[in-house]
């Protein structure tokens, strides 16, 4: 298991790839609408470890309520497993909460699943894979 990326919650898209641009010096390398979860995506690389800035798409969407809530930053950390279908039960067997009833298709043409904040000391943690 490997940090995949860091996921920010941004309410000014605009603003926010201009200051990546200027503290980077590089534009996003991929941008990808998940109509599945109401976001725009804009992939960073950085150094080995992207970043997703998240865009929210709707009021309603999950980004939208947690920049309400939160404020724009931090939203998540994303770990890569080799199939998330094992880790998806391996983290429920732990006693974690996740959040939906089995992985689904996220951003980057891979399956994802996250673990509630509330088991893991009130950090979202989204497990990935490629494979199922």
């Amino acid at each position: 298991m490997k940090l995949e990326h860091i996921g920010i919650a941004v309410a000014d898209i605009e603003s926010t790839k201009n200051l990546l641009k200027a503290i980077f010096g590089a534009e996003p390398y991929k941008q990808e609408v998940v109509a599945s979860e109401g976001v725009i995506t804009h992939f960073y690389d950085a150094g080995g470890v992207k970043i997703e800035l998240l865009e929210a798409t709707s009021t309603d969407s999950a980004i939208s309520k947690f920049i309400l809530k939160h404020g724009q930053g931090l939203h998540h950390l994303a770990f890569s497993v080799d199939h998330v279908s094992t880790d998806f039960e391996r983290i429920k067997g732990l006693g974690i909460q996740v959040l939906g009833e089995a992985p689904k298709q996220g951003a980057d043409g891979k399956w994802i699943f996250f673990a509630h904040p509330r088991d893991t000391s009130g950090v979202l943690m989204e497990f990935c894979s490629e494979q199922k």
